[in-house]
């Protein structure tokens, strides 16, 4: 029933015109190939109750660029026909291009059968023709940056294989910009699951080889820490900037106890985040879905980087909207379509 309703839904609105970028134009392929690379995705994504997968599927329509996940791919419990009934109608016409991280729900079912089969080796590169408890982590790289991709369902202690592959990583790593990401925070300010001290060893090592930034989902919200170290204090000169990006069509969540160096939040908003990669600095973006106006924007240095001043966007908070919660933080920037 769903993959029937969106697809009526979608030719529908294309033949109305009512959506930019049914389809991938050539232009922006083509900005894809020569322009710094583009990566842009968010976490907790499908469900076939609720029809917000949709609408943020609708936006990396008309994105250029890798498509990351931060996991919980599709509800309630990961099966194999979730993702072909629920997921694949959406964000899995982007298929060729996702980079996924597993969550917890795409775990539902043990060993994550569905998750590895759907995404197939996109999923574990590590392992061959695996297709359940596989390892789920791996690393590659996207124009000058070092991305790479761990599995906060498996495990994650100092000693754990994980750990020591992701150390061997970091080590051989030449890139001067390094970007990770997995499912549950290790800082978060959500209600429903907050900060995860488990995933400590990872902040531990990314942070001791010099990586800029971190992405999680788990809790559904948006929100964004200036950089920090692995105790959660703060760093600007080598911290880490963690987004917390769990909007990709899940129900959103309220916020709970603010953590320390939370910059920006916002509770009631579905959309994605666009990262522009340059050699040795990036721009962030939160893009919201049609017809809701929260976004967020700026730029910085990779760490190590000496380039002179970082010109970061300046914010302007406006009052919060009814839905949203007085520990919001609303952002508009000039110049970013609202």
């Amino acid at each position: 029933m769903r993959t029937l309703k969106t697809s009526f839904f979608l030719f529908a609105v294309c033949l109305s015109g009512l959506v930019l970028g049914c389809s991938v134009p050539v232009s922006k392929i083509a900005q894809a190939q020569n322009g710094d690379p583009v990566l842009v995705g968010a976490g907790d994504i499908s469900s076939c109750r609720q029809q917000q997968d949709d609408a943020t599927a609708n936006l990396l329509d008309g994105i250029e660029g890798t498509v990351f996940t931060l996991g919980d791919n599709v509800y309630p419990d990961g099966t194999l026909d979730e993702f072909k009934e629920c997921y694949e109608p959406a964000w899995g016409r982007h298929k060729a291009r996702t980079r996924p991280a597993p969550g917890n729900h795409d775990y539902h079912s043990t060993g994550a059968p569905g998750y590895y089969a759907y995404f197939g080796e996109a999923a574990s590169p590590l392992d061959t023709n695996c297709t359940d408890n596989c390892k789920g982590y791996y690393a590659y790289n996207l124009g000058d940056w070092h991305i790479i991709v761990l599995n906060s369902e498996n495990e994650m202690t100092e000693d754990s294989a994980q750990v020591q592959w992701l150390r061997n990583d970091l080590a051989a790593n030449q890139s001067n910009c390094t970007l990770a990401y997995w499912h549950k925070p290790r800082f978060s300010s959500g209600s429903s699951h907050g900060s995860n001290p488990k995933t400590a060893p990872f902040w531990k090592a990314l942070y001791e080889y010099g990586a800029d930034l971190v992405l999680n989902g788990h809790d559904h919200d948006y929100e964004r820490f200036a950089p920090q170290n692995p105790d959660g204090e703060a760093d600007p000169q080598r911290g880490i900037r963690e987004f917390v990006v769990g909007t990709g069509g899940a129900n959103v969540h309220p916020f709970g106890t603010i953590q320390p160096n939370s910059e920006v939040r916002n509770s009631d908003t579905w959309g994605v985040l666009r990262l522009t990669l340059h050699p040795t600095r990036y721009d962030w973006q939160f893009i919201p879905v049609a017809g809701q106006t929260f976004t967020d924007a700026g730029s910085a240095d990779c760490v190590g980087i000496d380039t002179g001043p970082t010109h970061t966007p300046t914010p302007t908070a406006t009052p919060d909207a009814p839905g949203g919660g007085d520990q919001e933080q609303r952002i508009f920037l000039p110049g970013i379509s609202q």
